[in-house]
C-alpha cells in the first residue's frame, strides 16, 4: 500500500487527524496480510507434512485450504459408506421429489456443510476449463455436460464428482489417477 502523501491527489486537503486515522487503519490492514500469509504458510506446510493432505491437494480444483478443511470435516471418510453419501452431506446431490411412481429431480439440496460445499464448487469451477480441455474420461464427460446442460450445472456436477474422488482417496488411501475419473 502507499503512504497517503503519495497519492498525490491535487488540491485534496485532509486534516491531521483524518490523515493519523487513515495511516492507524493502513497499518492495520498491513498487520492482517502478515497474520493472513502466517495462516497460509502454515496450511502449506500441514499439506505437505501430512500424507493424506497430500493425495487431496493432487485432486483437481481441491488446493491446500480445500485438503485441510476435508480432513479437518470428513478424517478418513469411514463416516460414509460410499462417495454418494459425503457428495449428498456437502448437500452436493439433486433433491428427489416422488409421487405415483415418478422420480422428479430437483436442484441441489444445499443441506450440509455450507463451507465445504462453496469451497468444493469454487475449486471445480477454476478447474472445470483445464480439465474439459484435456483427453481424458473426465474431460470427455465434462465436454458432453457442457454441450447440453448450463455452466453452472456443469460446475456443481464437477464438485459431486470431486467429492467422490475425495472420498476415494482418502478410503484407498491412494493418490488420484486422472485416468479413472470419470469411473469414480
Amino acid at each position: 500500500m502507499r503512504r497517503l502523501d503519495e497519492i498525490g491527489v491535487e488540491g485534496l486537503t485532509v486534516s491531521p487527524r483524518t490523515r493519523v486515522l487513515i495511516e492507524d487503519l493502513r497499518e492495520e490492514c498491513l498487520a492482517l496480510d502478515q497474520r493472513i500469509k502466517a495462516y497460509d504458510d502454515e496450511f502449506a506446510h500441514l499439506a505437505r507434512e501430512d500424507a493424506q493432505a497430500r493425495r487431496l491437494s493432487g485432486i483437481p480444483g481441491v488446493g491446500v485450504i480445500n485438503a485441510t478443511a476435508l480432513l479437518a470435516a470428513v478424517g478418513d471418510g469411514s463416516a460414509f459408506a460410499r462417495g454418494r453419501d459425503l457428495a449428498s452431506w456437502l448437500g452436493l446431490t439433486p433433491r428427489q421429489h416422488s409421487t405415483g411412481g415418478k422420480t422428479k429431480m430437483l436442484g441441489i439440496s444445499k443441506r450440509g456443510n455450507r463451507y465445504l460445499r462453496k469451497q468444493l464448487i469454487h475449486g471445480a469451477r477454476a478447474a472445470l476449463p483445464h480439465l474439459a480441455a484435456k483427453p481424458t474420461r473426465m474431460g470427455a464427460w465434462l465436454r458432453d455436460m457442457l454441450a447440453r446442460a448450463h455452466t453452472n450445472i456443469v460446475v456443481v456436477a464437477l464438485a459431486a464428482k470431486l467429492a467422490r474422488i475425495v472420498w476415494a482417496v482418502l478410503r484407498h488411501e491412494k493418490s488420484f489417477d486422472p485416468g479413472a475419473a470419470a469411473a469414480a
